[in-house]
């Protein structure tokens, strides 16, 4: 391909195992694979696979993040707002701003791009 287009392969074998910054396990015992497959020309956006076991963690963000789910099911419940339960083939997205907690009811396999800059 070239070099302006850019199409995921299937994870590779050594992903990112620890639980990522800001992310704190709050009920059960989750744990995450994190594979970053691309990195944008200019350094300022990541893109990759994410998958998650079941539990919780509590999450502060940093950055803003557009998400895919392919498999599982996530509530993600703001600080202090409602909320909200996602499954397979919805989109949204996370804002910087983000706290409150990502709870895994199935265990979970999304896409996702993550601006850095």
């Amino acid at each position: 391909m070239s070099d302006t287009v850019f199409r995921f392969p299937a994870p590779g074998p050594e992903p990112m195992l620890t639980d990522l910054e800001g992310w704190t396990k709050v009920e059960g015992n989750p744990t995450m694979k994190t594979w970053v497959q691309h990195t944008s020309l200019d350094g300022s956006v990541i893109s990759g696979t994410w998958e998650a076991t079941t539990g919780t963690w509590h999450a502060s963000y940093k950055f803003y993040e557009f998400v895919h789910l392919i498999e599982g099911q996530i509530t993600i419940t703001p600080d202090g707002g409602s909320p909200v339960t996602l499954r397979p083939g919805d989109a949204f997205v996370v804002e910087p701003s983000f706290k409150g907690t990502w709870t895994v009811e199935q265990p979970v396999r999304k896409h996702f791009c993550i601006k850095l800059k």
